[in-house]
């Protein structure tokens, strides 16, 4: 009798994972990309930075005080939401903005659909997109050129930025032969302009590969977007048969790599299943090549996201397993 199986009640497979702990590790995996925005960029990005991360732990303080809910802001989620938010602005915007972007990405997107788990789109980014609608010209047109004095890669930011296009819209302008300023390396290593975050493949590629490791997020997003996105660039050009820059600009400038391995992943707004995620990623991949191509704009990571997010449900929807039994495939 001794020998006897005990069975406890469900979940049966526990986890020693938590809130708290995935999303220190997310905080933990932006960190190369955030130290190398602040070398980059000086002390206007530590402003940014600063200022969007208080301003979103202290609205979701707030709120929750004003709406007598347990406050969370011990769990890093409105820390991280305030970081991924600087990291996609450009060190040269408004503080203001700044606020009113952490304000809106925690109270618009996240609270009022019910807090974590229930926003139905990834709030740094929702916030990001209002940003840029409402005030295009200085989400646009502040990037700062690095400049000065050699300590990062002969690059010093200073208060005296000037305004240029980014490199990916350098690469847009590539097929009416115009010149990219900034070479493949530079915008590899980061030493060029951009949002804070947004600029050094390595360090992003190094917060990725961390976040793999630790089990954080599923490799399948990140490497089938990033895939989708490729073989679309390659189609692209075989077709429109236009001078266009080596897919390796494509990939290396503007937010892919941030959105593809931070925001796509994003538990709340991503499937959770393998089939769902593979749909998912494949989406974004498209939507990504859609807008950077045929739209106005080099970007188009932010509202390929978006509009996935969008899509999510109707994913997993069609991909769940269904229950063999009633109402399952047995009995159909």
């Amino acid at each position: 009798m001794d020998k006897l199986l005990n069975v406890s009640s469900s979940p049966h497979v526990r986890d020693k994972s938590s809130t708290k702990s995935i999303m220190r590790d997310v905080v933990i995996a932006l960190v190369p990309a955030t130290l190398v925005g602040v070398a980059n960029f000086g002390v206007r990005a530590v402003l940014v930075i600063l200022t969007t991360c208080v301003s979103a732990i202290l609205a979701e303080y707030i709120w929750q005080r004003c709406m007598k809910q347990q406050v969370t802001t011990g769990d890093f989620s409105a820390l991280l939401t305030g970081l991924l938010l600087a990291l996609n602005l450009p060190a040269t915007l408004p503080l203001w903005m700044c606020v009113l972007g952490g304000v809106f990405a925690i109270i618009i997107v996240k609270q009022l659909f019910g807090g974590l788990g229930q926003n139905f789109m990834n709030p740094a980014l929702g916030a990001r997109c209002f940003l840029m609608l409402s005030f295009s010209s200085a989400m646009t047109n502040s990037f700062a050129i690095p400049k000065g004095n050699a300590v990062w890669g002969g690059y010093q930011a200073t208060l005296d930025a000037a305004s240029s296009a980014t490199p990916l819209m350098q690469v847009k302008e590539a097929a009416g032969g115009a010149d990219v300023a900034a070479s493949l390396k530079d915008m590899f290593l980061g030493t060029t302009w951009g949002t804070i975050g947004e600029t050094s493949v390595l360090a992003l590629l190094i917060g990725g590969i961390y976040l793999i490791v630790k089990k954080i997020i599923d490799w399948k997003i990140p490497v089938i977007y990033i895939g989708t996105f490729v073989v679309f660039n390659f189609i692209y050009v075989c077709v429109a048969k236009e001078a266009y820059m080596p897919v390796f600009y494509e990939v290396c400038g503007g937010g892919l790599m941030l959105g593809a391995f931070f925001m796509a992943t994003d538990y709340v707004t991503s499937p959770i299943t393998d089939k769902g995620k593979i749909i998912y990623a494949i989406l974004l991949g498209l939507l990504t090549g859609l807008f950077r191509f045929f739209g106005e704009s080099a970007e188009g990571v932010s509202f390929a996201i978006i509009i996935g997010n969008l899509f999510v449900p109707l994913i997993e929807m069609v991909t769940i397993p269904k229950a063999f039994g009633k109402e399952g495939k047995g009995n159909e």
